[in-house]
């Protein structure tokens, strides 16, 4: 098991994946050797030590995970694109303020994916479903109610965010 990283590292360790992955044309794969900051653990003979990059950029989103030698690379990016294509149809076309502010159903997608590290669900409507399931008289979350968006936080329960409670199919 890997030792807790303090903050001060994780932000370093963080600007270091970004100016990697960002500085990439668009031609370029879509793996990347680590960068200085985990290299040394990569070293290691332990299976659980990071050894790769793996990300999807999309419109201005970037999608970067870290892996071990005993993951599929390719399946990383089935993974990523499951995980994008699942935000997509709950946010209708994903942005970051969506991420930002929809975080719980961001997280509610991961644990319809994951469990205990494990991927254990890439099928896109199930996990749609169980999410919406999840969220029950909700409905979708919007991440900024444009119609409010001058009067954040007037009448919306919560200050920028706004609640779409939707029937049917339609979740507008």
């Amino acid at each position: 098991m890997q030792a807790a990283i303090d903050t001060a590292t994780q932000q370093t360790l963080l600007r270091q994946i970004f100016d990697l992955v960002s500085a990439r044309p668009s031609s370029a794969c879509n793996f990347l050797p680590l960068p200085p900051l985990l290299a040394p653990a990569a070293t290691s003979s332990s299976p659980d030590a990071p050894t790769q990059i793996t990300y999807r950029h999309y419109a201005t989103l970037y999608f970067i995970l870290i892996s071990t030698s005993t993951e599929s690379p390719l399946a990383l990016l089935d993974f990523i694109q499951v995980f994008v294509e699942a935000l997509d149809r709950l946010f209708e076309n994903v942005c970051e303020l969506d991420l930002i502010f929809g975080f719980e159903t961001l997280h509610a997608v991961l644990g319809e994916m994951v469990v205990g590290g494990v991927v254990i669900e890439t099928g896109l409507e199930k996990i749609v479903a169980g999410v919406k399931e999840s969220e029950g008289v909700k409905g979708k979350r919007k991440a900024v109610n444009a119609s409010s968006s001058a009067s954040l936080g007037k009448s919306s329960g919560f200050a920028g965010l706004g609640w779409a409670t939707g029937t049917g199919s339609s979740w507008r």
